[in-house]
């Protein structure tokens, strides 16, 4: 019988991003591992444990960074850890095809840390782009140990794996730091002699035919990024991916629902054998029950579809891409050229798009996308806008209407994309003023995109985390809902009167009351506002489905819908405060309630004021 391995070694992991850096600890770790925040920090980490000769070795996985000389968040969090002294070896992943850009951070972590080993990463890339290195010549122009691997196929892990212990039991000397010596601004200096000595270190050991390593990327950079076919790919892909994900979700979320829901009656029986009071079993069931396994029901399956597919155009180097296509647009409103990015997240869920939003380094346009992250439609907006569209504005099967309906759908998304850079353009020019600041914006090589990686991150880190929150703010929301729909005073529903009370709002805006309460109802999750508005016609007394579209269309007609109704219902859908959710996050994120409020104000006030020009346009013209 093997005895229980010994504890062994802190390895912190360190590189640029984009190099393949969580590749390796995945290797390492086989995912036996934890994800969280650094303390007092909004920077997610991940710790992992791997055995080798029958030591535990806890794998560190720093944010990736451009520079020890910090311009965000996550490069404060790695300079400090590494300062810290916690790690017993630091472990530098490179990539092997853009070799001289990964040695400035690597010289930079050779003057705060040792002992440290250098992987060059992606040497099966490199192969393809004609690229080799020499990594004999490498460890001798560096002064510490060197692997080479291909982590994506698990080439080289082992030598890797040997070379970290030998390197924790028996450090070699630590070499002579290069740095400079009489300068009045030594960081500076420093900085430029490090990118210098890159430079020289990566001629030597590199050799490379430029045309063929270069070839590839530049027949698909003039398709993805010229003037002329940048953006007409880049909205075909988004329709694509999006026509994916409401596809491929529909069945899962019958299924989903099927499950969750059919657990309705027998909680109630349990309920009823305990004797529990009417109210309570109608709150549990029909309210807090209810309401999460619809959110549930509703979110996870095209949560499941739209992240992984987003986190493959991220690793096959597609993204930065979007970035550079927008970045002109962001400039003019007078925001930061990644918000287009986040601003692509929040198309899955507004509130991964405001945790996207960590990857702006300026306070100040980093505020800027957060609170206009909402402007997008999530996964929870664009059923309703689908079901709009096909009720009112295009009827009929076959390809030219489904090619009608996706256009149009395209067409919303357009707009919230023009409202969103207006909205950005105010706050610079009011509440956060500045000037946009300059960034280096990276395109990293285009490589094929890891599967099983994309799954595993999208879903732990992004899907599962989302619908926890979720969760979180439908669950109380549920009973709140239930409770104002079968709580009577002076003879009518508490619904009814908050509906009464919204009438003059909502008659103002083309509405009517109980569609603009189902808004406020639906404050737990977008998904549930079809359902509260047929909860309201119907006096249902709990969350309410419809069969089909056309059940649904005979429903709305039947309680005065028009197709300018329709209109002003897609619009208030576009733009209106986000979920509970979302103001959670944002609320995390900026540590204020000002900001917060204004995140949920500011589209509220816009979909309100589109939403009344709409309806006075109509009167005129009608």
């Amino acid at each position: 019988m093997a005895a229980n391995p010994a504890p062994g070694p802190t390895i912190a992991l360190a590189g640029n991003p984009n190099v393949g850096k969580s590749t390796v600890f995945n290797a390492l770790t086989h995912l036996h591992q934890h994800t969280g925040n650094w303390p007092g920090k909004t920077v997610s980490t991940a710790t992992g444990v791997y055995t080798y000769h029958n030591k535990t070795y806890t794998l560190v996985d720093l944010p990736g960074a451009y520079s020890l000389h910090p311009g965000s968040a996550e490069e404060e969090v790695t300079r400090d850890y590494l300062l810290s002294g916690q790690a017993d070896v630091t472990l530098v992943v490179a990539d092997a095809t853009c070799l001289e850009r990964n040695l400035a951070l690597t010289l930079q972590i050779l003057e705060i840390a040792w002992p440290v080993v250098v992987c060059v990463n992606l040497l099966d890339e490199a192969a393809k782009k004609s690229i080799e290195i020499d990594l004999h010549a490498l460890q001798e122009e560096l002064g510490c140990p060197v692997a080479g691997a291909a982590a994506r196929g698990g080439r080289g892990l082992d030598t890797l794996r040997q070379l970290l212990e030998d390197t924790a039991s028996n450090p070699p000397p630590r070499p002579e730091v290069h740095s400079c010596a009489g300068c009045p601004d030594c960081a500076e200096c420093r900085a430029a002699a490090n990118m210098a000595r890159a430079a020289s270190i990566a001629a030597r050991v590199s050799i490379k035919d430029n045309a063929v390593a270069q070839r590839r990327d530049r027949k698909l950079d003039r398709l993805l990024t010229s003037k002329a076919t940048g953006i007409p790919v880049m909205l075909l892909l988004l329709a694509g991916t999006l026509w994916l994900t409401m596809v491929g979700a529909n069945i899962p979320s019958e299924l989903l629902s099927r499950l969750l829901l059919g657990q309705q009656e027998p909680l109630r029986q349990v309920l009823q054998a305990l004797q529990a009071p009417w109210w309570l079993e109608g709150a549990l069931v029909d309210g807090l029950y209810r309401t999460v396994a619809w959110v549930v029901s509703v979110m996870l399956p095209p949560m499941a579809i739209f992240f992984p597919l987003f986190t493959l155009l991220e690793d096959a180097g597609y993204l930065p891409r979007v970035a550079f296509n927008l970045d002109h647009f962001f400039q003019k409103a007078g925001a930061h050229g990644r918000q287009s990015l986040s601003m692509c997240m929040s198309l899955g869920c507004n509130a991964c798009g405001v945790m996207g939003c960590r990857i702006i380094q300026s306070p100040r346009e980093r505020l800027i996308a957060i609170l206009t992250s909402s402007f997008m439609p999530c996964n929870g907006r664009l059923p309703t806008l689908i079901a709009l569209i096909s009720m009112f504005f295009v009827t009929g099967d076959g390809l030219w209407s489904s090619a009608a309906a996706a256009g149009l759908l395209m067409g919303a998304i357009v707009l919230a994309v023009a409202m969103t850079l207006w909205a950005s353009r105010f706050l610079s020019a009011t509440v956060l003023r500045g000037e946009p600041s300059s960034f280096s914006l990276e395109l990293p090589p285009y490589r094929m995109p890891q599967v099983g990686q994309a799954l595993v991150r999208s879903i732990l880190d992004r899907t599962l985390f989302v619908l926890g929150r979720a969760v979180l703010v439908a669950a109380p929301a549920g009973v709140a809902i239930w409770a104002a729909a079968n709580l009577s005073l002076g003879g009518q529903s508490i619904l009814a009167h908050l509906a009464g009370m919204l009438q003059p709002l909502g008659k103002l805006m083309g509405l009517d009351g109980f569609i603009l309460l189902a808004f406020v109802l639906g404050f737990p999750a977008n998904e549930i506002v079809v359902p509260c508005i047929l909860m309201g016609y119907l006096s249902t007394g709990a969350l309410t489905d419809y069969s089909s579209l056309a059940e649904l269309h005979s429903l709305l007609t039947a309680n005065g819908w028009t197709t300018v109704t329709a209109v002003c219902v897609l619009l208030f859908t576009l733009f209106h405060f986000p979920c509970g959710t979302t103001c959670l996050t944002v609320w995390r994120e900026t540590g204020s309630r000002k900001w917060t409020a204004l995140a949920a104000a500011l589209p509220t006030a816009v979909g309100i004021v589109l939403c009344i020009a709409v309806r006075f346009v109509s009167a005129i013209l009608l």
